[in-house]
């Protein structure tokens, strides 16, 4: 592996499989090493003022086929109804019940798109991270122990992570950062998370060491672009 803060030539690999290529070849890893380098300092969404539950619910409340702004736009609203507040534990009809409802986004009026599933996994979720939180003395032990929670899979165990730990041992593969990983030969076609979500996760952590920047801030800037890039669900 040659370091990204060399000269390197658009064919040499910054990591194996993995070709430097030119910043004006989108989505090249030189392109990500210019991007991450002007990026804001704020990109890369770690909040490590909100509350546990919140993270938790936030990014439950997120995910595959929720846009970023449905996925703020509720939890606004449940936020305000304190159903994330500490010694609170709210019941999965009250939760329900607020998701049904319509609420604004960019304007117009939506639905979101599971009420009821996300609304039974959220109230399990509060419970258990009311009576059992899970320890943060290690990001990977913390993210292993938010995974015991029905509905928390590696890449919503790992995003609860970054953001509550500020943490860059983990990444958070969403279908963003898949595509833009198929496109440079970061991952293998073949690989599909959960399933191979371990071997994919070291594979990125190495490309971001490769780039030398934090992984957090890689995977945001990299989210941001390819959903630029493709307009579709998160």
């Amino acid at each position: 592996m040659r370091p990204a803060s060399r000269e390197l030539s658009p064919q040499d690999e910054v990591i194996p499989g993995v070709q430097w290529g030119r910043p004006e070849w989108v989505p090249s890893a030189a392109y990500w090493a210019v991007m991450v380098k002007f990026s804001d300092k704020d990109d890369n969404y770690v909040c490590t003022d909100a509350t546990l539950k919140e993270q938790v619910g936030f990014c439950l409340l997120g995910g595959f086929g929720i846009t970023a702004e449905m996925n703020h736009a509720i939890f606004d609203r449940l936020h305000g109804e304190g159903i994330f507040a500490d010694r609170f534990l709210p019941e999965a009809q009250k939760i329900e019940k607020l998701l049904l409802e319509p609420v604004s986004v960019e304007g117009k009026l939506r639905r979101y798109r599971f009420p009821h599933q996300r609304s039974a996994r959220l109230a399990r979720a509060m419970r258990l991270v009311e009576e059992n939180p899970p320890a943060t003395d290690e990001p990977k032990r913390f993210r292993d122990d938010l995974m015991r929670i029905p509905g928390i899979g590696p890449k919503t165990a790992s995003w609860i992570t970054r953001n509550w730990l500020g943490s860059d041992d983990v990444a958070i593969l969403d279908i963003h950062i898949i595509r833009a990983g198929l496109l440079i030969g970061l991952f293998d076609r073949g690989q599909t998370v959960p399933r191979d979500y371990s071997a994919m996760e070291e594979r990125f952590l190495s490309f971001a060491r490769a780039l030398n920047v934090r992984p957090s801030l890689l995977d945001a800037v990299m989210w941001r672009e390819m959903r630029k890039l493709h307009r579709g669900p998160v």
